[in-house]
């Protein structure tokens, strides 16, 4: 998309300044906003089996619910960017929780599992525009030397609500109906878009853009295919009581249509970029600060979202614990990554990222090699600490990294970062995910003549995974090696860096 030659100064961008109070307000509003939609991410999981029964749906028909959510996310996130600099910040706000408020309201009187469904994607589209708009919110507000303290108090935010969707869950169903998920969170969601209708500025990228529809096409096509067949290849979400469903598509088809279908979406964007509104700037890519931070960041996530995934398997089926149990004992993890949050954003401001960002990678990598050389002996206890120590590494790299990425762009580029770098997490969750599941089950089915493997063949499988998701943490440690600190005005320059 075009950039303006010039650009009037946002409200709090003063880079010698501190936060001023307005943007602090702005800023919380989109938080607790934040907070909302991604508590809805994970919220659900706990109520399938009540929604299994009250709509008599097989297990595989109610993974659904996880699964097209996560399939809109990774279809509308690329679409974040445009919307930014089309609407500008208080219509993309507005558009975001018009449809996370609308979607939670039909959700709540759903008659229907279909009209569930439906509800589930409707609040996805809002959800996926957040966290771009909130990351690129900051980084136009916030002072450069405040930066990292403000990003800090965020992932605060952003880190406990994944956390805390299955307690929340488990107490609400405990009390009543599983539709008091959706009427606990209707009310807040309500109040946040009232409140930022009316504080959020009207703060606009370029003006009027405009929508490239083959890109647009090719973007679903290519980042929901990928996400549908990585997560397809993993074996879903699913569990032993809960499998994931069948897959619709053979996922070796669905991975190698998406791949062609974003090879020509990078081929559209590039010859857009001559002149026309690319929907996802690629020229982010040509900024050496951002890349390695991109690398990093997925590298990272990748770990983190396949721990969240292999930890419950190895918690329910090798240790036999409740889901309720296991959720509470993942709760520390998330409370520690989230209450380290704001002491590392300070950290930043003060020593920069590559002092965070490397020994967190280190300390990440040592943790899973603990995980993969422990697994067949740990009890619930050990993995406990693990995944707290593991969360308070991560902790050291998140922020940092979102910080330092788009610091290193120029400020026209900050919405597409934030979309680039949102697409691509999703997609390397799913790959995350799918290689440790398929690592575990080929591992552990290898260990039985027939049948289902037992605790006994899943723990050697679990190490494995963890083994695997080591080397990856190997390979975010090299990454990490190349992040910087972006000088001070570096927004300012549109001259790419290597």
């Amino acid at each position: 998309m075009t950039a303006p030659s010039t650009q009037a100064p946002h409200p709090g961008a003063d880079p010698a300044g501190s936060t001023d109070p307005r943007t602090t307000i702005i800023l919380r509003t989109l938080t607790v906003a934040a907070f909302v939609v991604i508590l809805n991410e994970t919220i659900m999981n706990n109520a399938l089996p009540r929604l299994m029964a009250h709509f008599e749906v097989p297990a595989t028909t109610a993974q659904w619910l996880s699964t097209s959510f996560m399939l809109t996310m990774a279809v509308v996130i690329p679409t974040s960017g445009w919307l930014l600099q089309r609407l500008g910040v208080r219509g993309t706000f507005v558009l975001a929780m018009s449809l996370f408020t609308a979607g939670t309201a039909l959700a709540s009187a759903a008659p229907t599992f279909e009209v569930l469904i439906g509800a589930r994607v409707v609040q996805a589209s809002g959800t996926a525009v957040m966290i771009p708009l909130l990351m690129t919110t900051l980084m136009n507000l916030v002072p450069e030397n405040d930066r990292g303290r403000v990003m800090g108090n965020v992932s605060l935010v952003i880190a406990v609500a994944p956390a805390m969707g299955p307690a929340v869950s488990g107490l609400l169903l405990q009390i009543g109906s599983w539709r008091l998920i959706f009427l606990a969170v209707l009310p807040i969601a309500a109040i946040a878009l009232a409140i930022g209708m009316r504080l959020l500025p009207r703060i606009e990228e370029s003006g009027r853009t405009r929508l490239d529809l083959l890109s647009l096409l090719l973007s679903a096509v290519g980042f929901g295919g990928l996400i549908y067949g990585l997560s397809s290849l993993g074996g879903g979400h699913g569990s032993a009581d809960e499998p994931a469903p069948e897959p619709v598509v053979d996922p070796p088809v669905a991975i190698a249509v998406s791949v062609l279908a974003l090879a020509l979406f990078a081929w559209r964007q590039i010859r857009l970029q001559r002149g026309a509104d690319p929907l996802l700037d690629l020229r982010a890519f040509t900024y050496g600060g951002y890349t390695a931070a991109f690398g990093t960041m997925c590298l990272s996530f990748m770990a983190f979202l396949a721990t969240i995934i292999l930890l419950p398997i190895h918690l329910q089926q090798v240790l036999s614990l409740s889901t309720l149990t296991t959720g509470l004992l993942l709760i520390p993890g998330g409370l520690a990554m989230g209450l380290l949050g704001p002491t590392v954003g300070r950290a930043y401001d003060r020593y920069g990222a590559p002092r965070l960002v490397l020994p967190g990678t280190v300390a990440m990598t040592l943790m899973l090699g603990l995980l993969a050389l422990l697994a067949p002996v740990a009890d619930a206890w050990l993995i406990l600490v693990l995944h707290v120590c593991l969360s308070l590494a991560l902790a050291m790299t998140f922020t940092p990294l979102f910080t330092a990425g788009l610091g290193s762009l120029p400020s026209h580029l900050y919405s597409h970062g934030s979309a680039i770098l949102g697409s691509l997490q999703q997609v390397a969750g799913a790959a995350g995910t799918a290689l440790s599941i398929a690592v575990m089950s080929l591992v552990a089915g290898s260990l039985v003549d027939s049948g289902e493997p037992g605790p006994d063949e899943l723990a050697v499988g679990m190490r494995a995974s963890f083994g695997v998701l080591a080397a990856v943490g190997l390979l975010a440690i090299a990454c990490a090696t190349r992040v910087r600190t972006p000088p001070p005005g570096t927004e300012r320059s549109d001259a790419p860096t290597h």
